[in-house]
């Protein structure tokens, strides 16, 4: 920046405004300019500086810096003046093309006659604009501009828009666990019934093929009644475990009772596989579980139903056909498996 553009202390440079000290200028109309009878820009004020900040105003014509939008004005020192007094559109012409708003009063002539001017500039409703593109602070604009209101008003909608989004985020995340909780049974973090009626009316609406298996424990009373309910809550948390570990991720795993579970398998209808996971589940919950001292010994009876079995699945039915199937597999002597025999099979 030249010397004519950073000193504040004497008059304007040329002696155009000698009765108006520069740096008063400044502080007034921050965002001025002072052109000299050839239009060529003799001092900028420092926040006009700011916008173009690796940039040399001074001994630039007013029309290489900004382009005239309204009124449509021929070029020259002469056309500007003659619209003196009259409101401006300008745009810069390098980028970003910020939006401005002018005004111009001509300077005193000179001992030939000549005319310079000064050009007062704001930014308008291009404000916003300017604070993102040019990170402009109060200090920047004069104390009576209006600009400093919308700044606060801006800083003031931010912070209100800030506290929204924290805010909505927390209820968001208040709403999630709150329904997470809705949908979760607290002692074994499995689904609860609520989530599987939602998970199988789902299923059946999209008429997708899967399986129901009814899960009950054997000989869990006997946990209860030999080793407290502590014994019994420690061994419903290992068999959900057992589980979640023997099933896939798109499975659904329910507990839905005391000691009752259903697994919902989507897309999954070949008998022989899923006879292959009871009997890995049988298996793995007959091992015995440890609480403290004491040996605590279960097993599971299961029933299972296919949705291929019904011309138009309902939930209801199959989970009773499921539990039909369960106290099948209990009556030939526990820890077994069957499948729901539909009517046709039955026969």
């Amino acid at each position: 920046m030249t010397g004519r553009e950073g000193g504040a202390k004497g008059p304007l440079a040329g002696g155009l405004v000698p009765a108006l000290p520069q740096g008063s200028l400044d502080v007034l109309c921050p965002m001025h300019l002072v052109l000299d009878a050839a239009g060529q820009v003799v001092h900028a004020g420092p926040t006009l500086r700011r916008l173009r900040p690796g940039q040399v105003l001074t001994g630039r014509p007013f029309e290489d810096l900004f382009e005239v939008q309204r009124p449509q004005l021929p070029a020259g020192m002469a056309a500007l003046l003659d619209q003196a007094g009259t409101r401006l559109h300008l745009r810069l012409r390098d980028h970003p093309r910020t939006g401005l708003k002018a005004v111009l009063v001509p300077l005193a002539p000179d001992d030939a006659g000549r005319r310079g001017a000064v050009v007062n500039l704001s930014f308008g409703i291009s404000i916003d604009e300017a604070l993102r593109d040019y990170s402009l602070h109060s200090n920047d604009f004069a104390p009576t501009d209006l600009a400093i209101e919308m700044l606060y008003l801006t800083e003031a909608k931010l912070a209100v828009l800030d506290s929204w989004k924290d805010l909505n985020q927390r209820l968001q995340g208040a709403k999630i666990a709150a329904e997470e909780q809705a949908y979760t049974d607290t002692l074994t973090g499995l689904k609860n019934r609520r989530a599987m009626d939602h998970v199988l009316a789902r299923l059946i609406r999209a008429g997708e093929p899967f399986a129901l298996m009814h899960l009950d424990l054997d000989w869990f009373k006997a946990v209860n009644d030999s080793h407290g309910h502590a014994a019994g809550d420690h061994v419903l948390q290992h068999v959900a475990r057992a589980l979640v570990d023997e099933t896939r991720g798109e499975d659904t795993v329910a507990r839905i009772g005391g000691d009752e579970f259903v697994l919902l398998f989507p897309h999954l209808l070949r008998r022989a596989r899923i006879e292959e996971i009871a009997q890995r589940l049988i298996a793995r919950l007959e091992k015995p579980i440890l609480f403290g001292t004491a040996v605590c010994r279960v097993s599971c009876s299961m029933g299972t139903t296919l949705s291929s079995f019904y011309a138009a699945p309902r939930a209801d039915v199959m989970l009773a056909d499921a539990d039909a199937a369960l106290y099948a597999s209990k009556k030939m002597g526990r820890a077994q498996h069957c499948f729901f025999r539909p009517r046709a099979e039955a026969g």
